[in-house]
């Protein structure tokens, strides 16, 4: 179920609809992407010169899922994998990488999640990060915006997932793995992301 999701003022990265359009040309087709953003005022893709509206953001994905339930959750992922490759080649600096991937797994998470939950505004908006650190690293976003106002019966937050496994696999542990074990949507206060390696 989606209720109507109006701007906020709240503001998200351009990434998140920067990376998802093309994942949308190759499944759904180009048209179907025209429409789904031009149903709610987008009619170009984000530059990534700005940062979007959360609200935007949030009607657009919530949009997504209802119009393609088959393909929506692998479309999220995908863009949230193309996310965390743009912020690995865009926002983390060569030395940074490169210190993070010889320390020791448990010292490199530590560090890549001080660093996320400092960068947290980008991606969570008006929504709130709290994160700490260990086997699992746990993220947990309260009242978080991309899925404000859902109801689902299950985790839905295959975006913010896969943008956490791709940073965690490249600069703490290939194997990382991501799961998602409370969601807003499903009614609970927060969005729990539990990360594990082995």
């Amino acid at each position: 179920m989606l209720d109507q999701v109006g701007l906020s003022g709240g503001r998200i990265g351009p990434n998140a609809l920067m990376q998802l359009a093309p994942v949308l040309d190759r499944t759904v087709g180009e048209p179907a992407r025209r429409a789904l953003f031009a149903a709610h005022g987008l009619m170009a893709v984000p530059d990534g010169s700005a940062m979007i509206d959360e609200g935007l953001v949030a009607a657009i994905h919530q949009d997504m899922r209802l119009r393609h339930p088959a393909q929506a959750r692998a479309m999220a992922r995908q863009a949230g994998l193309a996310t965390g490759d743009y912020i690995l080649a865009n926002r983390i600096p060569a030395p940074a990488r490169l210190l993070l991937r010889a320390l020791p797994a448990p010292l490199a998470a530590r560090a890549l999640t001080r660093a996320i939950t400092a960068h947290a505004w980008t991606f969570c908006g008006t929504g709130r990060l709290t994160a700490t650190a260990g086997h699992p690293t746990v993220f947990e976003i309260a009242d978080n915006p991309v899925v404000r106002g859902e109801i689902r019966n299950h985790p839905i937050c295959d975006w913010h997932a896969a943008v956490f496994e791709r940073l965690f696999a490249a600069l703490v542990h290939s194997r990382t793995r991501v799961r998602e074990v409370a969601c807003c949507a499903t009614g609970c206060d927060s969005c729990r992301f539990e990360l594990r390696w082995r």
